[in-house]
């Protein structure tokens, strides 16, 4: 295994646990150029205060992330979100206008609701309910292909109005992505689905809802937030947890500087650190694409250019912590995001001690913004300093906060957000046929079938099970 991010991780493990259960003893070793495993997934704590310096939840409703902690014996640590204030906001005109209840991603569940937002135009209003009356699009508009991207998508249903205010920071939100080239079948094919199969996405959502209990659909805005889940002390109880159940397989400051297969011999031969050989009968490259492209460009070109085709955005967290007395908003939600229109430097901003318990102490308060993405690399490019300033405008623009924070943490996460651009789903087809020729061969991570931290583990296991069958047959 190279890489201890989850999914390298989570590979590990599944291959332990299945070969045992096989009966099959199987020597795994995981190597890691860093001092550190978890990859994106990093907790801290200071001064009383719990940061994530990387995801902070996961969704349930994809249940590899609740599985496994189920099985590492963490079930007693799962905590669900606050129940107070479960909604979000949407900037627009330097205020914080709440998300309509019942609205999800692209769309209202909600009639009410959604005629009395003030985050639309009565004419935006009016073109987002030409939906309820727009034909399905033909093979002929979409070129005979059953993608498009999700700006052409929500243009084409809802309208300008409802990409730019909505779909764009919302979906900006989860995948730090530019709509403009945003695949829709990779991300969000339920939607497509929708208009297969009742032409209106309102109305499809309307009977969904009707489906859902009351008490799921009750006080709830822009997200299904009693899906999210997290740990009592961070999301970086899992890594840890993992990290401890394999430590005995596990290497540190261990770089893969190359990667080679003898066809005689159906083995592969790992250079690490520049001066030793490790010999293994299976590899699996948990690691970002253009990562794995650089191990692999000498043994298959081609696969190597399709794996270096796979963009990356780069994100950063800022983590500030304050005195509560010193944020005049009454931070009766779970954060805001921030259309790209409204030019600002803040992505997105997290009231992680609202959201959470036990992320602050008594009378004291945790935010928690995104700076950069695929829309804002410039703000990525700052210095910790102009960063933190850039975060701090916003937040005093759109919480009236003045006083300085206790502390401000950075975390800057640098190509970490592979962009499901449009032919994602095409290229990755391409990358397994190239991949069929090295059967002891996987790759894991985010960047081929989701981004969460569940499709991560997902990656990760499954990588280990089609390894676990090829050393079972030699």
């Amino acid at each position: 295994m190279i890489g201890s991010g989850i999914s390298g991780l989570a590979a590990e493990y599944q291959l332990k646990q299945a070969s045992a259960a096989r009966g099959r003893a199987v020597e795994v070793l995981l190597l890691e150029a860093s001092g550190r495993v978890g990859g994106t997934v990093r907790t801290l704590k200071r001064e009383g205060f719990l940061l994530e310096a990387g995801p902070d939840s996961f969704i349930s409703e994809k249940p590899e992330a609740l599985q496994l902690a189920k099985e590492i014996g963490l079930e007693s640590r799962l905590i669900e979100t606050s129940e107070a204030h479960r909604r979000s906001f949407i900037v627009r005109g330097g205020r914080l206008r709440p998300v309509p209840e019942g609205f999800q991603l692209l769309a209202p569940t909600r009639f009410w609701p959604f005629v009395t937002t003030d985050i639309f135009s009565w004419p935006g209003k009016a073109r987002m309910a030409l939906d309820l009356v727009l034909p399905r699009r033909t093979a002929t508009e979409g070129n005979g292909a059953d993608d498009e991207s999700l700006a052409q998508f929500v243009r084409r249903r809802f309208g300008r109005e409802a990409l730019e205010r909505m779909a764009q920071p919302m979906v900006g939100g989860i995948y730090t992505a530019d709509p403009e080239h945003l695949s829709l079948r990779a991300t969000m094919p339920r939607f497509l689905e929708m208009e297969r199969q009742h032409r209106s996405i309102i109305r499809a959502m309307w009977r969904a809802r009707k489906r859902t209990s009351a008490a799921q659909q009750r006080g709830t805005s822009g997200a299904r937030y009693s899906l999210f889940l997290s740990f009592d002390e961070g999301v970086q109880v899992l890594t840890d947890r993992l990290a401890a159940l394999l430590s005995d397989s596990i290497r540190l400051n261990a770089r893969v500087n190359a990667l080679d297969f003898d066809q005689a011999t159906q083995r592969w031969h790992l250079t690490v650190n520049n001066d030793e050989t490790i010999h293994a009968d299976a590899v699996c490259l948990a690691l970002p694409a253009y990562a794995a492209a650089a191990l692999l460009r000498t043994l298959d070109g081609e696969l190597a250019n399709e794996l270096d085709a796979i963009p990356y955005a780069s994100t950063a967290t800022v983590n500030l912590a304050y005195h509560r007395a010193d944020i005049p908003h009454p931070l009766d939600g779970f954060g805001f995001v921030v259309p790209f229109i409204e030019q600002r430097a803040t992505l997105a901003c997290t009231f992680s001690s609202v959201k959470f318990a036990g992320r602050a102490p008594a009378d004291h308060a945790l935010l928690r913004a995104f700076v950069g993405g695929a829309l804002q690399p410039d703000m990525f490019a700052l210095d910790e300093d102009e960063m933190v300033a850039a975060v701090r405008a916003d937040l005093h623009a759109l919480l009236g906060i003045e006083a300085p924070p206790l502390f401000a943490h950075v975390e800057r996460w640098p190509r970490s957000m592979a962009q499901y651009h449009l032919g994602h789903l095409e290229r990755v087809a391409r990358i397994n046929e190239r991949l069929i020729n090295f059967p002891s061969l996987q790759l894991a991570g985010n960047a081929y079938n989701g981004a969460g931290l569940p499709d991560c583990i997902r990656s990760g296991r499954t990588a280990a099970d089609n390894l676990l069958r090829v050393v079972s047959s030699l």
